[in-house]
């Protein structure tokens, strides 16, 4: 087995193995090329290699987030480190353990107009984890470090001494940044500074780096559930709202009991992973209504919450976050071992937990309150469900019929992704089967690596995946299709309505040619030769019935991964969609 000659990175390599993180994606470079020796050259690793650094930083995500165990991304020095910062962004807002290790030049060759050289030390400071910036070896290229920078060779140690000062600070940073990145689940940032030569190789890794143990510690505070017991028991009016969360992680028998507590409302999105008749999956279609009503006073305290508890990650709803911010609950509780945000600034109580451990001490000590909180808004979704299908069979074919259609249409037991913007807000409006396992990058809602997530996601999959897209999210992502890793069970939906299309709500200005060039960003592009390009198999649909013919092969097994194009009405989409609004009310 060849290890890189360079001690640092020897050290990464012999870190990561010893913390079982074994998936690397590498972008191809040259100053990266120790690392690429180390990871490549152990059979340990599986190692993927992605051109586009920002494509490989989603790809890497997207697999750390369907193991939710940490993967590696490495790169060269530059700008291609930039390039992680959307997804690095994405992991940090997400609580997703990305690790990204890049290649840097020596201090002495920073801003002296060297090449592919920026300032890349602890360049993710806002949105990391941990920056681990390792020191430069002495040991390596000794003759061109003493010539460029002797200050690093103190005259009472000896260069063996030196470099063991060196070992040791090296071995502390690597420790704290995996920990980081395994216990608290954050993105970490480990920078190193190789000289050359780089590729040099030895068969013998005589080093013999320190890794300390890591332990898992227990972050829960100390609770007290009697009083919290208290003020459940108190509230004739409990919401309880889950936005991203894993699948299967909260236990199904606490769900239960939630579903059938009169006293309580349970808004889930598509992101939550949560299903039970009882609950409320679309959060919109209970406030839009209220929104439009003469009642809407009255009907807003009507919905009021005395209790709203919060748990998972990012909501979509920005309906439900403007109610709740005009319409505060007395008491709000956010349950996570990591952080709260105050999303709707009524935060009252931070409970550092898990979910079932919360709902395991808090639904032992809860007794049945008479309430008709419950009864009052599951008439409202009923009268909903009704005037929603009333609807579907009246108007033509728009964004609003093609996404129902789609979604009533995936098979079961598929790794559903969903690109942000229009495609999560619509996929929100209507039912998904329970098997389906959905993810989205709601961390930072940009529509910038959805392509890439999916794909990485895909690779270690048990089940095949789909992505649904839209247009500009697609091609904007392009460069997500250009590896070799594309799985011949992916299908790919794209709603192609020529445009950012979800822009057009925007009041005023739909008519405008400054609206068409910057806010919706008509294109006319082809996809059918993105598709030849990289070995996509294309579908195309125009009206319900071709989408129907299309859906009815789409999911059959193929020799290559296939592309559904869904084209839609630009100028119409948004009339439909806001015209659902009043129709329900």
């Amino acid at each position: 087995m060849k290890y890189s000659s360079i001690p640092s990175a020897q050290s990464v390599v012999f870190h990561c193995k010893s913390r079982g993180i074994k998936n690397v994606v590498i972008s191809p470079g040259s100053r990266n090329a120790p690392l690429t020796v180390g990871f490549t050259n152990d059979p340990y690793f599986s190692c993927y290699s992605i051109v586009d650094e920002r494509s490989a930083a989603f790809f890497a995500l997207g697999m750390a987030q369907h193991l939710q165990k940490p993967v590696i991304a490495v790169c060269t020095s530059g700008s291609a480190l930039l390039n992680y910062y959307p997804a690095v962004a994405e992991a940090f807002y997400s609580d997703i353990p990305l690790i990204v290790i890049s290649a840097d030049r020596p201090a002495y060759k920073v801003d002296i107009g060297d090449g592919q050289t920026i300032r890349q030390e602890s360049l993710f400071e806002k949105h990391i984890g941990y920056s681990a910036n390792l020191k430069q070896d002495i040991s390596h290229a000794t003759n061109t470090v003493e010539k460029f920078d002797p200050n690093l060779f103190a005259k009472d140690y000896s260069l063996e001494q030196l470099q063991s000062q060196i070992q040791s600070f090296n071995d502390a940073e690597l420790n704290n940044a995996l920990k980081s990145a395994i216990i608290q689940d954050s993105p970490v940032h480990i920078n190193i500074p190789f000289e050359e030569p780089l590729y040099d190789a030895v068969e013998d890794m005589k080093l013999a780096p320190f890794c300390t143990p890591i332990i898992l510690e227990n972050s829960s505070e100390e609770i007290n559930w009697d009083d919290l017991a208290r003020i459940w028991n108190s509230c004739e009016k409990k919401m309880l709202i889950i936005g991203v969360n894993n699948p299967d992680n909260i236990n199904v028998d606490y769900l239960n009991i939630l579903a059938n507590d009169d006293s309580i409302i349970v808004f889930t999105e598509v992101t939550s992973n949560v299903h039970h008749q009882n609950f409320f999956p679309s959060i919109d279609s209970i406030i839009a209504p209220i929104e439009k009503s003469q009642k809407r006073e009255l009907f807003s305290k009507e919905l009021q919450p005395e209790l709203l508890i919060t748990m998972g990650g990012l909501i979509v709803s920005k309906k439900i976050k403007a109610f709740l911010r005009e319409y505060k609950p007395k008491h709000h509780w956010h349950i996570n071992n990591k952080k709260a945000y105050d999303t709707f600034f009524s935060l009252s109580k931070h409970i550092k937990t898990n979910e079932n451990n919360f709902f395991e001490n808090i639904l032992g000590k809860r007794f049945e309150l008479q309430s008709n909180y419950y009864g009052i808004w599951n008439k409202v979704k009923l009268k909903y469900l009704s005037r929603r299908k009333t609807y579907l069979d009246e108007i033509p074919f728009t964004d609003f019929l093609a996404f129902q259609t789609i979604c009533s249409n995936i098979p079961q037991n598929y790794q559903l992704h969903l690109a942000n913007s229009s495609t999560v807000r619509y996929a929100q409006l209507f039912d998904l089967d329970p098997s389906l396992s959905v993810y989205c990058n709601r961390g930072t809602s940009g529509i910038d690596g959805s392509t890439s997530t999916a794909i990485g996601s895909s690779i270690h999959s048990v089940d095949p995946t789909l992505l649904i897209t839209g247009d500009l999210s697609f091609f904007y992502d392009s460069n997500g299709l250009w590896n070799s890793y594309k799985r011949n069970d992916l299908r790919i939906v794209v709603i192609n309505n020529g445009g950012g299309g979800i822009f057009r709500i925007l009041p005023g200005m739909e008519n405008s040619h400054n609206f068409e060039t910057y806010f919706e960003t008509v294109q006319d592009l082809e996809l059918q030769r993105l598709c030849s390009l990289f070995n996509l198999n294309h579908l195309e649909a125009v009206d319900k019935k071709t989408l129907d013919t299309a859906l009815s092969t789409f999911y059959l097994p193929s020799k290559s991964p296939v592309l559904l194009e869904v084209k839609t009405p630009r100028l119409l989409n948004d009339k439909i969609l806001l015209t659902y609004f009043d129709f329900i009310s």
